[in-house]
């Protein structure tokens, strides 16, 4: 069942799902989250780590990130091991064992992208949280011909690639390859709440709420789902009643959340 909560402001959606996370964290014994990095739930952890201030104890919660870039060692500034360890866990109580992410500098990524789907099915996530792309991709799955189904390795897009590019002294350091879960690994989680604020994320959240399954549109596989919450501030919901909203323009459509 597809639902969609609305906020006036991308604070009050961002307190909304951390209150989510907190409800399943204090009824289940050994919650499992999926996480995402990028700029749209940076503020969902730095409510979660004040959560934490105020009491609320991860210690028994475990995490699997989407995703990781090739050729990052897990310590590197940019890498997303890195971005959850400075956002989220350097910040909380939970134990380093309990957090997977993938890992980027694995002598060999068919290996690795099987040891991480082992995890996957070894931990049933409860909740899932996702961003989306401009283009509607969800984790690294970016609009394609077809789309695989479990953890891989992806050839990131040109527009990804230029995108990324401001995190880095040089073009050359920017990573051209990641690691992501596939679109079956994220459908597996018992509820899923993406997350997206302002208008250049109306028409993705437009095509993956009503748009054929397609893709094209890897987050419109979301309707397929039975319990998915589209998290969105005013301008992202604005495409949802006027349909005259226009497809955002090709510079950067593929870049990161």
């Amino acid at each position: 069942m597809m639902k969609v909560r609305r906020f006036s402001t991308a604070a009050l959606a961002t307190v909304y799902v951390a209150a989510q996370i907190e409800s399943l964290m204090t009824r289940e014994a050994e919650p499992v989250l999926g996480l995402a990095t990028g700029s749209t739930p940076i503020n969902l952890y730095r409510q979660l780590v004040e959560f934490h201030h105020q009491g609320l104890s991860f210690s028994h919660v475990t995490t699997i990130n989407l995703d990781e870039y090739v050729g990052l060692a897990a310590d590197h500034p940019q890498s997303y091991r890195r971005f959850m360890d400075d956002h989220l866990f350097s910040q909380i109580d939970i134990p380093l064992a309990n957090t997977f992410v993938p890992n980027g500098m694995a002598p060999n990524l068919d290996r690795e992208c099987d040891r991480y789907d082992a995890i996957v099915n070894a931990h049933t996530i409860d909740l899932q949280i996702l961003g989306i792309g401009r283009n509607g991709h969800i984790g690294f799955n970016e609009p394609d011909i077809s789309l695989k189904t479990r953890t891989h390795v992806i050839d990131l897009t040109e527009d990804t690639i230029q995108a990324n590019a401001r995190f880095f002294s040089t073009e050359a350091e920017v990573p051209t390859r990641a690691i992501t879960m596939g679109i079956q690994s994220i459908l597996q989680a018992q509820s899923i709440f993406l997350m997206a604020f302002g208008r250049d994320k109306a028409w993705a959240v437009k095509r993956a709420l009503s748009g054929e399954v397609s893709t094209e549109v890897p987050a419109s596989f979301l309707q397929m789902h039975p319990n998915v919450t589209f998290v969105l501030d005013a301008e992202a919901a604005v495409a949802l009643d006027d349909p005259r909203t226009p497809y955002p323009d090709q510079e950067n459509l593929g870049s990161r959340l």
